[in-house]
């Protein structure tokens, strides 16, 4: 496994565990490791998905620095529905 995937790895075992308190950095991190860039509309950070409608990904900063929970939330129904359609692409 190389440096990054370990961090990304570690972010995301991260806010897995605490999604209410997860740095902006580390959700857009871990969103461009699996989705690629994203594209930028105001302060929203939307990212492209291989399939339609939900989970959407779409992150924002609060004024605290940090992502906000629900879209935290988003992105890892979004990283596990990509993790199960690389899976059966595999079989």
């Amino acid at each position: 496994m190389s440096p990054v995937t370990k961090a990304i790895q570690k972010r995301l075992s991260g806010m897995r565990s605490n999604p209410n308190s997860v740095g902006f950095s580390d959700a857009l991190r871990v969103a461009e490791y699996y989705f690629g860039e994203s594209r930028i509309s105001s302060s929203h950070h939307i990212f492209k998905t291989p399939w339609a409608g939900d989970p959407r990904i779409n992150l924002q900063e609060t004024k605290g620095g940090g992502a906000k929970p629900y879209q935290v939330r988003q992105l890892l129904a979004a990283i596990d529905r990509l993790t199960a359609l690389r899976g059966q692409e595999k079989e």
